[in-house]
């Protein structure tokens, strides 16, 4: 079970209040998610999500939103790369935030 965090407006969109929980589809292998098999899941249990977390074209991530998890900044990873042990065991929540600009 993964646990997401979305930001207040993603939440109001999807029609979800809290954290959302996924059970990813298929063999996790020995434990490894990755942030695009997240993501991927994320999209097709809410698919009015759809290119307003990441491109819908290329797959890339929006330039206002990041990516935390274990206190660490995910945001530039490739979404390929396997997440930390303790999101992927759902201790801890893979959090996606609205960044901010300006100033």
């Amino acid at each position: 079970m993964i646990r997401v965090v979305l930001p207040a407006h993603l939440r109001n969109l999807a029609h979800v209040t809290g954290e959302v929980r996924l059970d990813l589809p298929g063999p996790q292998r020995a434990g490894r998610v990755t942030q695009g098999e997240v993501l991927d899941a994320l999209e097709a249990r809410y698919p009015m999500l759809l290119g307003t977390i990441r491109d819908r074209r290329s797959g890339r991530r929006r330039a206002f939103v990041r990516f935390y998890a274990c206190e660490e900044d995910l945001s530039n990873a490739p979404p390929e790369a396997p997440l930390p042990e303790r999101v992927v065991a759902g201790e801890e929540p893979f959090i996606i935030l609205g960044a901010m600009a300006g100033g």
